[in-house]
């Protein structure tokens, strides 16, 4: 019974792993400084960019250019500086992560 008991929690810290990977990739990427998770800060929040592109097959490559590129007028007045910086397998992950809801 212990056995099944720390498969399931060993089981439950993979699967967080990733998520908290995405969130310390974000932090590490200065993403956090204009975004949060859940509340907007100077951009939306990652919950809010899930909603509005949930079902768009196109938002992954539109959102890792908006990321890459900068964008304005998307989310109101305020452009989205570009972060050609940031690696793009890094911004794959990003936009993967946030699409899921940044979860």
């Amino acid at each position: 019974m212990k056995l099944i008991v720390s498969a399931f929690i060993v089981a439950g810290v993979l699967a967080s792993a990733p998520a908290m990977a995405n969130l310390d990739l974000a932090k590490k990427s200065n993403c956090m400084a204009c975004h949060m998770v859940d509340k907007k800060l100077v951009g939306p929040a990652y919950q809010d960019v899930a909603k509005k592109y949930a079902g768009n097959k196109d938002a992954p490559k539109l959102l890792a250019e908006h990321v890459k590129k900068g964008s304005k007028d998307v989310w109101g007045p305020v452009p989205m500086p570009p972060n050609a910086a940031v690696k793009d397998a890094d911004i794959e992950t990003l936009v993967k992560w946030i699409l899921a809801g940044a979860k």
